[in-house]
């Protein structure tokens, strides 16, 4: 390095460059970190009224002595109520009978895109889609979203 003169002051090049360095390597690693948290938000409105939609639907067997049909059919008989805001981003859907699966796909009105699914399945209790971590057979850890 070039000895300074007195009474100069600054950063060099070196310098510059090393602090930009640190700053994208940061952001290369809290970006889809970041990206993964705000899928996962708003997933977490579609998994809430899942867990709502599966417990009326028990009851509503236990009452009915069968599956309903389904979620609207729920919501007319007063086994369920889905918050209009909620509505306006996802559909809901019963698969099976007995149920196997309820499915929550998201509509246009939804900032993260319309036709995401997120699915829970009753059998095992387990969600999958939309905002949770699809697992790698190979690896056995998680990969990415969907």
């Amino acid at each position: 390095m070039l000895p300074r003169e007195k009474g100069q002051k600054g950063f060099t090049l070196i310098e510059i460059l090393i602090v930009v360095v640190i700053v994208a390597i940061l952001a290369a690693i809290s970006v889809p970190i970041y990206v993964e948290y705000v899928r996962s938000a708003r997933a977490a409105d579609a998994q809430a009224t899942i867990g709502a939609v599966w417990n009326a639907s028990q009851i509503y067997a236990q009452d009915l002595g069968r599956y309903p049909g389904s979620v609207e059919e729920m919501e007319q008989q007063g086994y369920l109520t889905i918050q209009a805001a909620t509505r306006l981003q996802w559909t809901f859907q019963l698969v099976g009978d007995p149920i196997t699966s309820i499915m929550a796909t998201s509509t246009a009105r939804m900032r993260g895109g319309e036709g995401k699914t997120v699915t829970y399945n009753t059998l095992d209790g387990t969600f999958s889609g939309y905002g949770f971590p699809v697992e790698d057979e190979g690896t056995g850890g998680a990969v990415g979203t969907q």
